[in-house]
């Protein structure tokens, strides 16, 4: 069996081609783009939101020492 050679791959090339048209592959490989594209501006702008130390913790004791806790029933809006 071994690996396919290149004329493998331009059948299968064609066959895609035929099967989905150029102008829906390009739209394709656009949207694949601007994902990419998307993606590295989020991991981008995610690392640089990041603090340089992580927020303090509040603890039970410090927090009924400041105020007393009410316990209230949350109601939704129907």
């Amino acid at each position: 069996m071994g690996s396919f050679s290149i004329w493998h791959w331009l059948i299968v090339l064609l066959i895609v081609v035929l099967v989905f048209g150029t102008k829906k592959l390009k739209n394709m490989g656009t949207d694949l783009g601007g994902a990419v594209k998307g993606f590295k501006d989020g991991m981008r702008d995610g690392s640089a939101d990041t603090p340089a130390e992580p927020p303090q913790q509040v603890t039970a004791n410090s927090a009924q020492a400041d105020k007393p806790t009410i316990d209230v029933e949350a109601r939704h809006k129907s």
